[in-house]
């Protein structure tokens, strides 16, 4: 009995192919998405790191305890000032790259 071959695909091949190669609409919103995905989780993190509840964090920032439960689960409707906020409370560092055409950009 013969043997086949199994094919294997990188991640990079998978999104290509079911999502859309880099530069399309489909593939922008899922990388955003996910980027956004990962803030709300890296909240939370920080969040139970210093052990606060979503209510005590929600009284630091000046928001209630359901903006901060939707800001965990997805940092995407979340302006950049609750960000920071939150953050701020947080007593956590935020740092942010900027690259534009391929270049760093570093503010000075």
């Amino acid at each position: 009995m013969a043997k086949t071959a199994i094919k294997s695909y990188s991640l990079a091949e998978m999104k290509d192919k079911y999502i859309g190669k880099k530069g399309t609409k489909d593939r922008d919103l899922y990388e955003y998405e996910l980027r956004m995905d990962v803030l709300g989780r890296m909240i939370k993190t920080a969040r139970q790191q210093r052990k606060l509840t979503q209510e005590q964090l929600g009284e630091l920032v000046g928001v209630q305890k359901a903006q901060i439960s939707k800001l965990e689960s997805s940092a995407n409707g979340a302006t950049i000032d609750t960000v920071l906020k939150v953050f701020k409370a947080l007593k956590a560092d935020i740092h942010f790259n900027v690259t534009l055409e391929k270049q760093y950009l570093q503010l000075v």
